[in-house]
Order: C-alpha cells, then structure tokens, then sequence
C-alpha cells in the first residue's frame, strides 16, 4: 500500500506528521466511515480554529469587563468591585463575598452576574459588527442583464434588438 500525500497538510506544511486518513483507515464500516468523512472535511478544520480564536477571544473580553470597564463604573457608584457585590440569604453578615462562600452561605452573586452580562454585552456587539461588516463585503449578485423581450402579437421570447419576430414576423416598434 503506497502512501499518499494529504493537500491539506501540504498546504499547511504538517505533511510531516502524516495523513489522518492513514490512521482511520478504510476498515470499520459504515459508521466509522461516516465518521471519518464529517471528521476531514474542510469546514471542520474552519470551524476548530473559529472556536479556539473566540475562546481566546471572551478571555480578552472577561479581562476588559473585569479589569477596566468595572472599576471606573464601581468608583463612581462608591468606590466598590462589583465582583464582591452579593446578597446573603443565610441571615448572618459577611463583609466579604469570599466569606460568605467559605462559610458556605446562601448568596445571590449580583456582582458577579453583572460583569458577565457586560461580558455577554461586549461579545454580542462585536459579533454584531463583524457579521455587519461581513454582509457588507459580501458583493451583492446582479441580476443577469436582459436579452429578451416578447414580441407584442405572438407572446415568443425573441432578441431585444429585433425590429421584426422571426415567429410571427410582425414588425416591432423601437422604444
């Protein structure tokens, strides 16, 4: 069995590390071959790398939402991190969120909650933005240019430079 070259992985200069269809093979029916076929299909490839950037991505967001849009919007609500803002339910006080969970007390985390709601916020607009931009690229399909009309007395497609209906040969007026 010869071993044959992946244009992928030739494209991508990995043809080192060798085919994955080697490794799957032709052998384990029609499932795996199923398998195999969703698994190595370019698309696939698109969308692994799209998930890795967003991941990395929302880590930028968090760190934004975390480290520079709260603290200036706490320090003028009073001087507070809204990561620490929570409401005890157990009926003791807590001068910390911290202290709250390590005793194991009820608590609504509102602070929390709002910094991934502005987490949620800024990745909805940015993705907003980037389909914007992305149907704005998409160049718009023209329709086909028109090359016939019909001839007013037979109803026949004909040319739409013709003076005369090769059908019925009735003459046609310029417009």
């Amino acid at each position: 069995m010869g071993i044959t070259k992946d244009q992928i992985l030739e494209r991508v200069g990995m043809a080192h590390l060798g085919s994955p269809k080697a490794l799957l093979g032709k052998k384990g029916g029609p499932m795996l071959n199923e398998f195999r076929d969703f698994a190595l299909r370019g698309n696939m490839l698109d969308m692994a790398v799209g998930i890795i950037i967003g991941a990395a991505f929302g880590r930028v967001v968090s760190s934004f939402v975390t480290d520079i849009l709260m603290p200036p919007i706490g320090l003028l609500t009073g001087k507070s991190d809204f990561s620490s803002k929570f409401i005890n339910l157990s009926g003791k006080a807590y001068a910390t969120l911290a202290d709250a969970k390590a005793a194991g007390a009820a608590t609504i985390n509102y602070g929390v909650f709002l910094n991934a709601a502005f987490d949620f916020l800024i990745v909805a607009f940015a993705v907003f933005m980037l389909i914007r931009q992305v149907n704005r690229l998409k160049s718009e399909e023209k329709p086909p240019a028109v090359t016939t009309k019909d001839c007013p007395s037979c109803f026949s497609a004909i040319p739409i430079r013709a003076t005369r209906c090769p059908h019925c040969t009735s003459i046609l007026t310029t417009v």
